[in-house]
């Protein structure tokens, strides 16, 4: 059975397993490695995407859930040679550390700021991405400055 959808804006057929996870496909198969392997339970948020939009934890879902949908990862992030404003966000805050859960936080930033364009604290607080690195006080300070910088190029 193949499985037709959208990768980070091109389209693709697959035709193999459909109960493979997603995660496995991007990383085996498409080679996208930026997207993290970290719980395989749907816990971590490493393997964050975005699936119609929406931040998605790859590892749960089955390739059989992507016929006909939009996926993109880290790599699609980024849009005529430009960063997104939250991985710019991230490199001018110095997010990262470690950077291992980097890309599954990145990604559910930009959900959250597209949900709500000036998130609070507390909205940020909802995001359950983990970094065992305890970067959050520099991810906070990167989302509000992405949000920001959004909420003025949007005026």
């Amino acid at each position: 059975m193949a499985i037709d959808f959208t990768l980070n804006q091109r389209p693709v057929r697959y035709d193999g397993d459909p109960a493979m996870p997603l995660l496995w496909y991007l990383r085996d198969h498409a080679r996208l490695t930026g997207t993290k392997f970290g719980c395989g339970i749907g816990y971590c948020g490493a393997c964050t995407v975005h699936l119609d939009g929406a931040a998605t934890r790859s590892c749960v879902v089955p390739m059989s859930a992507v016929g006909g949908r939009r996926v993109t990862t880290i790599e699609g992030l980024a849009s005529d040679g430009r960063l997104h404003p939250v991985q710019q966000a991230w490199i001018e805050e110095d997010v990262a550390q470690c950077g291992y859960c980097q890309a599954g936080q990145i990604m559910a930033a930009v959900d959250l700021i597209t949900r709500t364009p000036a998130p609070s604290d507390a909205d940020i607080a909802t995001l359950t991405n983990l970094c065992r690195c305890g970067t959050y006080p520099r991810i906070r300070r990167a989302i509000r400055r992405a949000a920001a910088q959004l909420n003025r190029t949007r005026r």
